[in-house]
């Protein structure tokens, strides 16, 4: 995936403009991603990186501690969150769909190599990437409990994270998963152990 450097990441040898701030942190974070594409998870190097935005490694270890939150960052600056756009339709089915849809989106975008990458350096990875799923369903039900639908005395900790586990162990698995795959977690997982009346 060739993109068009950004000004600033230090394409031009030689060339170092001074960066401060969110435009240091733009630029490296665009050094990064064009790091990953050209050589992949395995060959990424906090080194390297710096090399291709124009500065030096402690540069990069005073915002990331390693190769995987660096990694965790450069994700989340190029697909987003679900966090920043919590659904509310007003249907908890369709709410958590979404949330599921725009998980496996994500995979898709940044590709199973990075993806996997992750995986294999889980200590690595900040501990709260794996609590936005878990907060966003939690908004969620709280919502559904406010309209009637969930009774959240039956829902603990592990059915709340539930539906984003089963569909990270798809994706490590088989890859993106269909919406039928999608609609089964929800369906047959899910609300019979949330909705009120389903148990």
């Amino acid at each position: 995936m060739a993109q068009a450097s950004s000004p600033g990441t230090g394409s031009e040898p030689g060339v170092r403009s001074r960066r401060h701030g969110a435009a240091l942190e733009e630029a490296l974070l665009h050094a990064a991603w064009e790091e990953l594409i050209d050589v992949g998870y395995a060959r990424l190097s906090m080194e390297g990186v710096a090399v291709r935005a124009g500065t030096g490694k402690a540069v990069l270890y005073r915002r990331w501690p390693n190769r995987a939150a660096l990694v965790r960052a450069v994700v989340r600056w190029r697909v987003g969150s679900v966090s920043s756009d919590v659904p509310d339709s007003g249907d908890l089915r369709e709410d958590i769909l979404q949330v599921l849809r725009r998980m496996r989106d994500s995979y898709k975008e940044i590709g199973p190599d990075i993806a996997h990458g992750l995986m294999t350096e889980l200590a690595d990875v900040p501990r709260e990437a794996f609590e936005v799923i878990p907060v966003v369903m939690s908004a969620l039900l709280d919502r559904a409990a406010e309209r009637g639908e969930v009774r959240l005395k039956q829902v603990t900790a592990r059915i709340v994270a539930l539906p984003g586990d089963l569909l990270r162990h798809e994706l490590m698995v088989s890859g993106a998963p269909s919406d039928d795959f999608l609609a089964e977690v929800v369906d047959e997982v899910f609300l019979p152990l949330t909705v009120a009346g389903r148990r």
